[in-house]
This record gives structure tokens, sequence and C-alpha cells, in this order.
């Protein structure tokens, strides 16, 4: 969702229920670099589900972000912010080749029947793609849309602090910006971002996320089985976590085994209805063969081995750098790559803030 196309420069701000993230990117010569980041505490109940329920108290949280930056420093007031996954509906559309209003018309009149909220209470965006098929021409259409209420809020707050929002566009575009190179044609591949209160699924493939869809797995559950089973307060349990990770003890093992061999059956259940309903789209009949983990629970010592063996699938950890830094590097970042995975989604906003049009 655009509200101003323009050739400025805007940062990127990342929400969840616990933290604001905050990365701003900027071009140096043909590649970009991380000027600044920041991460802080949103307290308890200031976001909920997704939904804003104090804003002027967020506004002061987005205050103390930017006060707090490490790096150099912010030179904009622009922003490109993220909207909550849990809140939002995308899905991807398989129209013929139309134009102009005509293909306003029809992408409108699909959209009514693919999101259960009136199209009056949301704001919605969409992207095309055409598809050659033979001699035959059709285009395949991702919307996105997000209840206005929902957006209006993060809105508020963000003015309340004195910034100016250019975009908001939902998490897994801007997870999805990051992570995969850019200008490649990608075969069906699954992001799982593993966050401190949720996790996210992300299937992308030819050039265009086909499916998203979030469950109630979260590396705060991992942290909080380890404090049960070991009977320690949650501060050491996250320092054990961190330490040690799934290669520690056999108690650590045992006390988050059933946790992850929830998120991998999950994992197995999301595929398995993401298969079941893509008919329409051609490269979903390519099995997907890859899984990216990103997110800051993406950290967990041992996590990757655990998921490819539970999935029987090639896994590894997400990059959040590929379409940021040249290679070979030619510059070291301020902000460490295992560090990097929980400012994936800020990173990616950060990346279309960097673009000359910020519609991009």
């Amino acid at each position: 969702m655009s509200f101003l196309s323009s050739k400025i420069e805007a940062f990127g701000m990342d929400f969840s229920e616990s933290s604001l993230k905050i990365a701003f990117l900027r071009p140096k010569g043909r590649r970009l670099s991380l000027v600044c980041f920041s991460e802080t505490e949103v307290p308890p109940g200031v976001i909920t589900g997704g939904e804003v329920q104090d804003e002027k108290q967020l506004a002061q949280v987005i205050r103390k972000a930017v006060a707090n930056l490490r790096g150099k420093g912010l030179r904009t007031k622009y922003v490109v912010s993220s909207l909550p996954e849990e809140k939002s509906f995308l899905d991807v559309l398989s129209l013929p080749a139309l134009y102009g209003r005509e293909l306003e018309s029809a992408i409108i009149f699909e959209t009514e029947n693919h999101i259960p909220v009136p199209l009056a209470n949301v704001y919605f965006d969409f992207e095309k793609k055409e598809i050659m098929n033979g001699a035959s021409k059709h285009q395949e259409v991702m919307i996105v849309a997000t209840p206005k209420k929902v957006v209006d809020l993060y809105l508020s707050a963000i003015k309340l602090a004195g910034l100016f929002p250019v975009a908001m566009e939902i998490e897994s575009l801007a997870v999805a910006r990051a992570l995969v190179k850019c200008r490649e044609d990608s075969a069906p591949l699954l992001i799982v971002d593993f966050g401190e209160n949720r996790t996210s699924f992300i299937i992308y493939a030819g050039q265009m996320i086909r499916f998203t869809s979030t469950f109630p797995i979260s590396s705060r559950q991992i942290t909080e089985a380890i404090a049960n089973y070991l009977k320690i307060p949650i501060a050491e349990a996250g320092q054990l976590k961190r330490s040690e990770g799934l290669d520690g003890s056999d108690k650590l093992l045992r006390a988050v085994t059933p946790i992850l061999n929830e998120l991998v059956t999950q994992v197995k259940s999301h595929l398995e209805y993401f298969y079941s309903r893509d008919k329409n789209v051609p490269s979903s009949k390519v099995k997907v063969a890859e899984l990216l983990l990103c997110g800051g629970g993406a950290n967990l010592r041992g996590l990757v081995d655990f998921i490819a063996k539970g999935l029987d699938t090639k896994v590894d950890l997400g990059n959040p750098w590929v379409n940021i830094l040249s290679y070979p590097l030619k510059e070291v970042p301020i902000l460490s790559f295992s560090d990097s995975l929980k400012y994936t989604t800020a990173l990616g906003l950060a990346l279309r803030g960097a673009c000359s049009e910020t519609e991009k």
C-alpha cells in the first residue's frame, strides 16, 4: 500500500508486539550501505494480535527508537513501515490479459470474492505479471489487503511521532524482498520467519509470493519451555538458549522438542494445504525444494538440522544481505549476520525505501 510516489529516501520500520526495529539503507556507488539501525522494546499491551491498542504510547516508542539509533543517524523523516501479517489478506488471481480500467474492474470484482472483508473497509493493492502459455497470454495478479481500522492506527502513531509514512506493506513482502535475490525467477521456495511471538509461513515462486500464513509457535515459547522444564528464571533460560541451543544438554533438547516437532508439523500441513488449493498457478505444481529460515528464532543452534531431518528438505538460514551487499565484500556491515536475521523485515522495508521510486 503506497500513500505517495516519490524519489526520496525512506527508512524501514518493523512493528511487532514486543519490539520495534529500524533499518536505514543508502546508495553507496553501485551498492547499498546500512547507515543505522535500532531495536526498541514495545511495552506489553501497546500492540496486541497485530492491532495497535495505544497509539500515543506507540508514538513514544517510535521516538525512542529514532533517538537510540546505532550508526550515523537518520537524515530523513520518511518511513516505509510494516503491517501485521495476521491481520492482512494475500492471494494470487489468474486473469485474462486485460489492461487499464478493464483490468482494474476485473481485479476489484475478483478481490471482493477472495477476501472476507468488504472492500470499503480495507486498503488494498495489487501486483501483476504477464504469463505466456504457448500463443496465449494471461496475468497473475497478487492482491494484498489490510483493514483500514488496523492501518489507520499505525498511521496515526507514525504521524504522532513526527514522521511521514511513504508506504506500508505486509511483512511477507518485505521478507521476500530481503531474502530472494533480485531478478531471479525463483523455483518454489518456502520461507519460515521464526519470530519472538509467532511464525510466518511464506511460499515464493515465479517472482511472486503465492501463499502466506501465520501460526502461534514462537521463539518466546522455546524460552518458556526451557524455563519450565529446568525450573529456572526466564532470563537464565534465554541465556541457555542462546549459548547452547539444541547442541547443549539432553535436558535442553527434551525441553524444546515438543514445540519444534509442532513447528515441523505445521510446516508440513501448510505445504499440503498450499499444494491442494493452488491448482491454477503453474509454478506451484513444482514442489518446494528449499526452506529458508529467518527471524530472531532462526539463530537457535541446531534448528536448521532439526527441521531438515523432520521435513527431508534442504534447509538454510536466509541471507538478508543478498540484495544489499556486493560480493566479494567491500564493506563489513555494522550489524552482524546473526543479528541481521531478526532484522530481515526491517531490511526488506529499508530496501524499498532505498529504491529510486518508493512504489517499487
